[in-house]
């Protein structure tokens, strides 16, 4: 039996990654800030039968991720981004490899479309990622890790509830055009591949949902699904960086979303129909639709 460790397992992605790691016969540590909180899809029971263990650890506190290791054993990590870190995860992923961490499956992005040193500071995301990646290669080597690249979540679609239930959305960017990848896809690939390794010598694994919506297009078909009427009007950059701003995002980061969102090539997904097989190459299903996800998981949109 392979032990593994799967850190942020609150998550909707961590969660299903660390319960497809067990599904796949490996002894799971559940590597958390907070041990006490619940785990999305594992009842108390669940977690008790299937040899869970709960450790404490935060990704930005390097000490704290090579205890959490050394006490479960695990020779392989399931990490995503610690934003804010100076170094861009190094110590982090300093403290995995010498605690005894031998594989990890980092949660990167599908922005990542070119050589990893030409990615300007610029280009937010695809940068904090690409340098995630790029200290990767530094300390465990390319063989050594495997980089997730999804496409649009889902989930990002959540932040419009308030506007689906009272029957109007305001979108400043109706036409941008996004994937709608689901955390169950994203998940169960992770957690496949954090226990079985990566298939056909992939090291940078795009994934994606089954079909590309415009803005006001994936709301619609949410709306429908939810059984809501509603309308579009179209607001200004300025109000939605205020909406972003106002919703917690750090400024910079506001400022970035509205830039790319308003950028004429809305559409671009790096190796499109490849990112929507890899999820049936490591799952054996098919890409999750939207509106099957949106059925599933009506509590999301309620207010």
């Amino acid at each position: 039996m392979s032990t593994v460790i799967v850190f942020g397992p609150t998550g909707r992605i961590g969660s299903v990654a660390a319960r497809t790691a067990h599904e796949h016969g490996a002894k799971v540590s559940l590597a958390m800030r907070n041990t006490q909180k619940p785990i999305p899809g594992l009842s108390a029971e669940e977690e008790r039968a299937g040899g869970f263990e709960r450790v404490p650890a935060d990704l930005t506190d390097p000490d704290s991720v090579a205890a959490a290791v050394q006490k479960s054993g695990a020779r392989r990590a399931f990490i995503y981004l610690a934003f804010g870190m100076p170094d861009h995860m190094r110590s982090t992923l300093r403290a995995l490899k010498s605690s005894g961490i031998e594989f990890v499956v980092f949660l990167s992005s599908f922005t990542i479309s070119r050589e990893l040193a030409d990615i300007p500071p610029s280009e937010l995301i695809a940068y904090v990622h690409a340098q995630v990646e790029i200290s990767l290669d530094e300390v465990f080597g390319q063989e050594n890790y495997v980089a997730l690249r999804p496409g649009t979540f889902a989930t990002n679609t959540i932040r419009f509830k308030d506007g689906i239930n009272a029957g109007e959305v305001k979108l400043f960017a109706p036409d941008f055009m996004f994937d709608l990848i689901t955390p169950i896809d994203m998940g169960r690939v992770g957690g496949t591949i954090l226990v079985q390794g990566p298939r056909n010598s992939q090291r940078k694994v795009y994934l994606y949902g089954p079909k590309i919506y415009t803005q006001q297009d994936g709301i619609a078909t949410i709306a429908k699904v939810l059984g809501k009427e509603v309308k579009f009007s179209k607001i200004t950059a300025q109000e939605e960086l205020d909406a972003q701003i106002q919703a917690g995002a750090p400024r910079p980061f506001a400022e970035y979303i509205v830039r790319i969102t308003g950028e004429p090539d809305k559409g671009h997904r790096a190796n499109y129909e490849e990112g929507v097989e890899n999820i049936k190459l490591y799952t054996g299903k098919p890409a999750t639709g939207l509106e099957e996800w949106v059925e599933a998981n009506k509590e999301l949109y309620s207010v």
